[in-house]
Formats: structure tokens, C-alpha cells, sequence
């Protein structure tokens, strides 16, 4: 049995932008790296549509956004930890990537951990809790070699 089972959907999306297989070692090397036993999740890739329709369901957000999180944390019939689903618009990312004059597939990287973060329990809405959450981005891009997103001389 894998360590980690991470179920990809709809990654036609991803055509011509960049290979959405690319987030699976970055799950398996961040959970690692956060101390996460055997698990498994889904990274969905969706249309623009969908994911404001999901960011006004869930957050009362009627606006785009480029990632969503939905934990989970139950356990399965093989007893194995369901930690939820990431969901990623990737139209939003690269417009993103493009508009702030980022790399594309280190804003890839960045969004994939921000959505880890958030299945694991970290949010940002409250200071203190944004720091920490920046501070694990952050750690857990420069361990892909990936350098601090939040720094205007890493664009």
C-alpha cells in the first residue's frame, strides 16, 4: 500500500499550462515533511465557474479564487487517514503567475502547499495564524527548492 494515495481529477484542465502530475511529489514530500502518516486526498482541477460557484457555497465568497481546501480527517474502511480535497482552478493560477510576474510552476507549487496547509487545520484569517502559516509555506517550498514566494527578489 502507498504511503500516500492522492487521487488527480479532470487534469485535461491543465493542458498547454503546466503537468499537473508535478503536485503529487509535492504532497508526498510536504506531508512528509509535516509529519503526516499514511494518507490519502484528492487534488481536483476545475473550470473558473466552479470554483466561484464553490468559494460562494462554502466561504459566501462570490468571487474567483485559485485554491480551495475541504478537510476531511476521517478514516477510511482501510483504516487509512482521509485528510479531504484540494481544488484548483488552473485559468486562476496562471492569470496569477502571469500578473504578478511569477514563475508558474513554483505559484503551482505555492498554491498546492497553501491547500496542505489549510487540509491540515492551518488557516490565515486571524494574524498570528497567517504567520504560521507562511512561515510552513515557505519552509516547505524551500525544501522543493523553491524560494520564499513573499519576498519581491523571488519574483
Amino acid at each position: 500500500m502507498d504511503k500516500y494515495l492522492i487521487e488527480m481529477q479532470q487534469v485535461g484542465l491543465c493542458q498547454g499550462l503546466f503537468d499537473p502530475e508535478l503536485a503529487r511529489p509535492w504532497f508526498e514530500r510536504s506531508l512528509e515533511r509535516l509529519g503526516q502518516p499514511s494518507c490519502e486526498c484528492c487534488i481536483r482541477f476545475v473550470e473558473k465557474q466552479e470554483i466561484q460557484q464553490l468559494n460562494l457555497r462554502y466561504r459566501q465568497q462570490d468571487k474567483l479564487t485559485n485554491v480551495l481546501a475541504f478537510a476531511q480527517n476521517s478514516v477510511d474502511e482501510c483504516g487509512r487517514i482521509v485528510l479531504g480535497d484540494v481544488v484548483i482552478c488552473p485559468a486562476v493560477l496562471a492569470a496569477e503567475a502571469q500578473t504578478q510576474e511569477k514563475e508558474l510552476l513554483q505559484h503551482f507549487a505555492h498554491l498546492v502547499i497553501h491547500g496542505i496547509l489549510h487540509l491540515k487545520g492551518f488557516d490565515h484569517i486571524a494574524e498570528c495564524e497567517a504567520k504560521e502559516m507562511e512561515r510552513l509555506e515557505v519552509m516547505l517550498l524551500e525544501a522543493l527548492g523553491i524560494r520564499n514566494p513573499y519576498h519581491e527578489d523571488s519574483l
